[in-house]
């Protein structure tokens, strides 16, 4: 939920601006940078297939779900910065805390009123999203102020990113059983990536990102395999995107269709940048890797949706890859 792992790519060390030398027309773009904006893109897609899972359809308590999942997100943006500050005072001086474009007050504050929004938005949506969300804002401050520097660091990203996506089953229905497979499949993607960006700046093995793509591998044949005739959603969301007249079969034709294609798509954004990394384990590649892991995130999403027979959700996952990317280019999402 928080980058899926250390905050930043590796420049070239230079001097940022004193305080004194920052004017208000530049601290918006040094809080965007903090908040790593375009990497929200890839936070609706969690809710969206969770709320796949369960019948019934996406609705307002969703949509709170939704505000609540990006307000936590961002509550880790700033609090992983805050964190960091002294670390990021010698490796990442470019960066907006130890340059003074923000002050560390500044960001633990946002920190604090992100999680408490959140958690508000997240008790609107009902006591059953609440009861996820408040172990998920846990797990985000429990990764940033500490786990992230240890061995269980992944599965804690890992653990955050599952919940976010039971978020959105349980502000959907209620229940969060249905979602557990999809929240395994996502939090078996984010376990892999932020094991790749623990060596974002210092490079490493090439083992750690040749496990990343076997396993890019491996979610991709799940994704792709035909479902069993015991797995079927309701019949209001299998047949919603299909055309008049047309029966189940071509409803269920289409929907695995679209779910091939978004499987190919995390497939194709993910697997590359890890490969390159696997020859050259160089921070520069790593960091593609972890760039490139971090975006195919949202196919993955959809192909979720995709495969629970939810067309619309992931038809509008899967238009916020091209946002992401368009953004991404602007400033940097890990």
């Amino acid at each position: 939920m928080t980058g899926e792992g250390r905050p930043g790519v590796s420049k070239p060390p230079h001097h940022g601006p004193l305080p004194h030398q920052v004017r208000g027309s530049r601290r918006p773009a040094a809080w965007v940078e903090l908040l790593r904006l375009p990497a929200l893109f890839t936070v609706p897609g969690d809710v969206l297939a969770g709320a796949a899972t369960v019948p019934g359809r996406p609705g307002p308590r969703t949509a709170w779900a939704i505000g609540s999942s990006l307000c936590l997100y961002e509550a880790g943006m700033a609090l992983n910065d805050w964190a960091d500050r002294v670390e990021d005072a010698t490796e990442r001086p470019h960066r907006p805390l130890p340059s003074g474009r923000v002050r560390p007050a500044a960001a633990l504050t946002a920190a604090c009123a992100l999680t408490a929004t959140g958690l508000a938005l997240a008790a609107r949506a009902g006591r059953p999203a609440l009861a996820v969300a408040a172990p998920l804002a846990a797990t985000v401050w429990a990764y940033d102020l500490g786990l992230k520097r240890t061995p269980v660091g992944p599965a804690a990203m890992a653990a955050a990113r599952a919940l976010d996506l039971l978020l959105g089953a349980a502000a959907t229905s209620g229940h969060v059983r249905p979602a557990l497979a999809s929240a395994a499949l996502l939090g078996t993607h984010t376990l892999a990536l932020t094991t790749v960006s623990r060596n974002e700046t210092q490079g490493g093995s090439p083992l750690t990102p040749l496990t990343a793509l076997a396993t890019t591998g491996a979610l991709t044949h799940l994704l792709t395999r035909r479902p069993t005739p015991t797995v079927s959603r309701t019949p209001v969301k299998t047949d919603q995107m299909s055309p008049a007249g047309s029966g189940p079969p071509t409803a269920a034709l289409g929907g695995h269709a679209l779910r091939v294609a978004c499987a190919l798509a995390y497939a194709a954004t993910a697997a590359r940048p890890y490969f390159h990394a696997a020859l050259n384990p160089s921070p520069p590649l790593t960091q593609k890797a972890v760039g490139g892991g971090i975006r195919a995130t949202i196919p993955l999403q959809a192909a979720l949706s995709a495969r629970s027979a939810a067309p619309v959700s992931a038809l509008i996952t899967a238009a916020l890859a091209p946002l992401a990317a368009r953004f991404a280019r602007k400033v940097s999402v890990t």
